[in-house]
């Protein structure tokens, strides 16, 4: 399958045109000339580097690896059809059926945006952050920020890297973040039991297992589950500990979960969270641009 470059490079443009900031949770600022959104607002979305995505909308530079043009999908905001058409533009065939979902519909993507009071986020079955909103990077860091390759729950709990702008959802008593572990472990033995041949899984798996001893002795127990309703208590540098009830919402057609965040009104954790909604999405805007990552292996 060969590429088509121009074609390529209008697709993306267009895609980038028709959005606004409003529709991925960014602020417009001011001085905006620009239709659409920046191409520093897409870079930052997509994990890749303002330059290259310059080249790509000129038909040039090296031609994006799978897991890149999926998650220029996600940060356009395309559906299935429009991912399928950038796949084919790209000279690579979109994702077979079988594999773990990864593109976000917007539907999900509009029902994100509705949620902007309360932090939310949008996961695979293996546990990637594929799309999330303003209030969860200000609860949880800026996801943007994250290294494409990282952005994995199960890395990050599993596999820390204190080069990760995130702040650990994880400072709760030792039998709670235990039992957390044990549930993340549980959903991807599930997981790889419904996607057996998923690339992505399988890489996923074995730099778990060679990386951390916990999760060994977890997948050892055979234990199989899903994301579940919990509480969890996230330490913030400015508003402190905040207790918080975690629902998960599936997405059946697309083996997705969405994870959200809330407190009960009146308490201290939603005095909490109200703050955050002030404070604490006033940096997100990008300023600089992400690191090139346009090479990414699964």
């Amino acid at each position: 399958m060969s590429a088509n470059r121009s074609e390529l490079a209008a697709h993306l443009r267009r895609a980038r045109e028709r959005l606004q900031p409003a529709d991925v949770g960014l602020p417009a600022g001011l001085r905006r000339r620009t239709p659409g959104l920046r191409r520093e607002e897409v870079a930052m979305l997509a994990g890749i580097s303002v330059d290259y995505l310059v080249r790509l909308e000129q038909g040039r530079g090296p031609l994006p690896s799978t897991q890149v043009l999926g998650s220029l999908a996600r940060a356009l905001q395309l559906d299935h059809a429009e991912r399928d058409a950038l796949f084919h533009l790209a000279g690579t065939a979109p994702p077979a059926p079988g594999a773990i979902p990864m593109h976000v519909r917007p539907s999900v993507l509009r029902l994100l945006d509705r949620l902007g009071d309360l932090p939310a986020i949008v996961v695979s079955a293996k546990g990637d952050a594929l799309a999330w909103n303003a209030m969860s990077s200000a609860l949880l860091g800026d996801w943007s920020a994250v290294r494409l390759e990282r952005r994995n729950l199960n890395r990050i709990r599993f596999l820390p890297d204190p080069t990760d702008p995130l702040r650990s959802e994880f400072g709760r008593s030792d039998a709670e973040r235990r039992d957390m572990a044990r549930n993340a472990v549980a959903g991807l033995r599930s997981a790889a039991a419904r996607y057996p041949e998923d690339p992505g899984l399988t890489t996923l798996l074995a730099d778990l297992r060679a990386g951390s001893p916990e999760f060994v002795e977890l997948w050892e127990t055979g234990e199989v589950g899903g994301w579940r309703n919990q509480t969890k208590t996230v330490r913030h540098p400015t508003v402190g500990a905040i207790t918080l009830d975690c629902d998960t919402l599936h997405v059946p057609d697309d083996d997705q979960t969405v994870i959200v965040y809330s407190a009960a009104p009146g308490t201290p954790a939603a005095d909490a969270l109200a703050l955050l909604r002030v404070v604490g999405t006033q940096d997100l805007e990008p300023t600089t641009a992400p690191n090139d990552r346009q090479e990414i292996s699964k």
